[in-house]
């Protein structure tokens, strides 16, 4: 069987997508909260991780032949069910947040959202026409229109900057304040927009929000990591992992991976995770067998 080649190009954070989509994969995942057992704690900023999430599914399923081909004992369901994974987290996230309460509060937060956006487009624009990040996906998101879009739009820059911070800080004159202020704004912005209000669709069951959150972002974690310890094992000699899954836990001011190609399945460079909140600390650089 032919190998596929996955990009090897470094995976641009993607926007979480619309809030019904986001409504309906929590709704799929639900019933799978009260069987998490370890709940991973949440000390990474969930909007970016799961933008990053997405980013990386296009160039994990494309890997999924090798999956099957040379990891038969791979659970297959961590792939194929990773994006409703983020968006259920980003969903649960969204159900965890307090809401905005009146218009003048909405106008508030629209009057920061679309200058912010901008100033962060406009660096955007400029550091990809230098080919520092993808240009494809800076001009995506320069299509939104729309409040939703502004904040989803906010997501996606936010974490597109975080991701690459390292490349990028020297060469922006954006800083990294305004980087974590549009992760926060984005997600603000939609919940005064009611947009976890979703028509047609069963409410959550009672309970804490924030339990809920904390268990669906540990089914994201836990798909995740073993299609990143995959990854490590079917790209070693590529030496690429982290440019088709990057870390859900890299953020600005990180430690920078070192040399050689101990690090080529974990963003942090130590040969094995160190990432916050990776359960248990697992080595990224063996294929899940369960």
């Amino acid at each position: 069987m032919p190998r596929s080649k996955p990009s090897t190009k470094k995976s641009v954070p993607a926007r979480p997508g619309a809030p019904s989509e986001a409504a309906k994969a929590f709704t799929l995942v639900e019933p799978e909260l009260d069987d998490v057992g370890e709940v991973v704690p949440i000390n990474v900023d969930i909007p970016r991780a799961v933008s990053v999430a997405i980013g990386a599914v296009p160039h994990l399923h494309a890997l999924r032949p090798r999956f099957v081909e040379e990891l038969p004992r791979h659970p297959l369901s961590q792939l194929d069910k990773l994006q409703t994974y983020a968006l259920a987290a980003w969903y649960a996230h969204l159900l965890a947040l307090p809401a905005s309460v009146g218009q003048d509060a909405l106008k508030r937060l629209l009057d920061e959202a679309a200058p912010l956006r901008e100033d962060l487009l406009v660096a955007a624009e400029a550091l990809a026409h230098k080919g520092i990040v993808d240009a494809p996906r800076v001009a995506e998101i320069r299509r939104g229109q729309g409040h939703l879009d502004t904040a989803n739009d906010l997501v996606a820059l936010a974490a597109l900057f975080s991701e690459g911070w390292d490349a990028v800080k020297n060469r922006t004159t954006v800083e990294w304040r305004d980087v974590e202020r549009a992760s926060q704004l984005g997600p603000e912005l939609l919940v005064a927009l009611g947009a976890r209000q979703q028509p047609g669709l069963p409410a959550p069951k009672a309970g804490d929000a924030a339990e809920r959150r904390a268990r669906a972002f540990t089914l994201l974690v836990n798909a995740y990591d073993a299609c990143r310890r995959a990854v490590s094992y079917l790209r070693w000699k590529e030496d690429d992992a982290d440019a088709i899954a990057p870390s859900l836990f890299a953020q600005g001011g990180g430690r920078k991976p070192k040399a050689g190609k101990n690090n080529a399945g974990n963003g942090d460079g130590d040969g094995a995770s160190t990432e916050p909140g990776a359960p248990g600390g697992e080595p990224l650089l063996e294929p899940t067998v369960e």
